[in-house]
């Protein structure tokens, strides 16, 4: 069985989402939901829907999001039973009806040959009227040319959309970042354990942006920077290997922009993408980390 988990504690768009579950054509799932502490609280709405579909609610008595969102995750998800496969669900975002239907209808396709799933999406605003285009994805794809599709702007990725293997969650864990900002990108990149993504385009799910969001905010971009510095570091470490030659120079450079966003930097930050370029490239993109490393400190 699919699990389905809400890191719930936001009311404002709730409703729409508990009613895309409720409206699953193929009931064959469980929800999770995690009130980190809220002070909005969903029991009156939980009850209009109990019996709609199967879930359990659970409120922490700590609030954990404002310290490590991702942290909050990991709880939510200690809380699912023996599934095999979780969909983390935002409280803003809702899901066509037919997502649980076609994810059965694909599972002997994808079944023991990836740990992730992800399906078509579409971005909505806060009143639903400024609705952007579709996104959709190839069938199969590797997680490092996913990933750079997103940084092309050619597509959007965000938690909601994806499934994955409770097995590779188990393996890897999410990459605590402030703001959880990252996190899931990192979790993509370590959860395909080089297997590629599958993709379900025939059905979506709906990702609100607005200003409740930590998207749409943006009195937090000192976290965010922070939260890419941290990011492309550990890719660099962890990852670099997934991504080809053109890939690991753009992610090189990624990582010394993120840095200046946030901070100067430092003798040691030079030394080690000094040491990177040396070891991944020729000798141009290496003397050029050089010169800028001798500009920076006259």
């Amino acid at each position: 069985m699919l699990a389905i988990v809400i890191p719930y504690y936001k009311l404002f768009f709730f409703e729409e989402t508990l009613k895309s579950l409720s409206s699953q054509t193929d009931k064959r799932f469980k929800v999770y939901i995690g009130n980190d502490a809220s002070p909005e609280n969903p029991s009156l709405l939980l009850e209009k829907y109990t019996g709609k579909f199967d879930f359990s609610y659970q409120s922490f008595q700590n609030n954990l999001g404002s310290i490590s969102l991702s942290q909050h995750w990991d709880r939510c998800i200690a809380f699912t039973g023996d599934e095999k496969w979780i969909m983390i669900l935002g409280d803003d975002d809702y899901l066509d009806k037919n997502i649980v239907k076609l994810w059965y209808e694909n599972f002997d396709e994808f079944n023991n040959k990836t740990h992730i799933v992800r399906y078509a999406t579409k971005r909505v605003g806060e009143r639903n009227n400024n609705n952007t285009n579709f996104y959709t994805h190839p069938v199969l794809e590797k997680a490092s040319d996913s990933y750079f599709r997103r940084v092309r702007g050619e597509t959007r990725s965000s938690l909601s959309e994806y499934v994955f293997s409770k097995e590779s969650y188990s393996k890897y864990g999410f990459k605590s970042y402030p703001l959880a900002w990252h996190s899931d990108d990192k979790a993509w990149l370590d959860f395909s354990d080089k297997k590629s993504i599958y993709s379900i385009n025939e059905s979506n799910v709906f990702v609100r942006i607005s200003d409740f969001s930590i998207s749409g905010k943006t009195d937090n971009e000192d976290l965010k920077h922070k939260a890419s510095e941290d990011f492309y570091k550990d890719i660099l470490i962890q990852n670099l290997d997934i991504f080809d030659k053109n890939q690991r120079l753009h992610l090189l450079f990624m990582y010394e922009v993120a840095i200046k966003k946030n901070r100067n930097l430092k003798l040691k930050d030079w030394l080690f993408l000094i040491k990177l370029y040396l070891k991944n490239f020729k000798i141009v993109p290496f003397f050029k980390c050089i010169r800028r490393f001798l500009i920076s400190v006259k």
